[in-house]
């Protein structure tokens, strides 16, 4: 029987996708929109819900195998690299409510300008483009994997299932090349560890 995540996992994971896209179509354009006190006090609810979210999702989505459903075993130095880019997009998407918050404490005690808001701004928006760039990975991740037919893609994607495999000679080949890539790294890492 294949492995799939739950239905919780899976409502859990396209939930947070419709939160964050929605916290990106409404962010603000400019920090003197927060003098309205109804926009800032609901920032500072949609902030702390985020938030809240996002941990819950990270507590409940670690129980979880990183390659849950795959049909073959995968090398320990992919699994570092994908554990590595879902840690960092939770880090980016803790930081976003995380200093978003800070802004509009910051904003609230009539701190407006100067180093110190500046540079939670700057690390608000550092988070916001790190976090749009490693979704893009994880997206390009998943569908590469779902091309291979690797199984990883039907854990948590209830449409285009995998069936198997592919057979795909090309594919086979990039695999082929991706996996001995991966053994050597571990063969590397491996072996300076001793």
């Amino acid at each position: 029987m294949e492995k799939s995540h739950t239905n919780l996992a899976k409502i859990i994971h396209w939930g947070f996708i419709i939160l964050y896209t929605y916290g990106i179509l409404k962010q603000i354009d400019d920090l003197s929109q927060l003098e309205d006190i109804g926009l800032l006090i609901f920032e500072v609810i949609f902030a702390s819900v985020f938030l809240l979210i996002v941990l819950i999702r990270y507590f409940y989505m670690s129980r979880f195998e990183t390659f849950l459903g795959a049909h073959e075993p995968v090398p320990a130095m992919h699994k570092f690299l994908a554990k590595t880019i879902h840690s960092s997009m939770y880090l980016c998407l803790v930081l976003l409510p995380i200093t978003g918050l800070i802004i509009a404490g910051l904003f609230a005690q009539e701190i407006k300008d100067g180093p110190l808001i500046d540079s939670v701004v700057g690390l608000h928006g550092f988070a916001a483009d790190l976090s749009y760039l490693l979704i893009a990975i994880h997206v390009v991740a998943a569908l590469y994997s779902r091309i291979k037919g690797e199984g990883v893609w039907s854990s948590m994607v209830p449409l285009w299932k995998e069936k198997e495999p592919t057979n795909h000679e090309i594919i086979k080949k990039i695999s082929f090349i991706e996996r001995g890539f991966f053994e050597k790294l571990e063969g590397i890492f491996s072996y300076k560890d001793k």
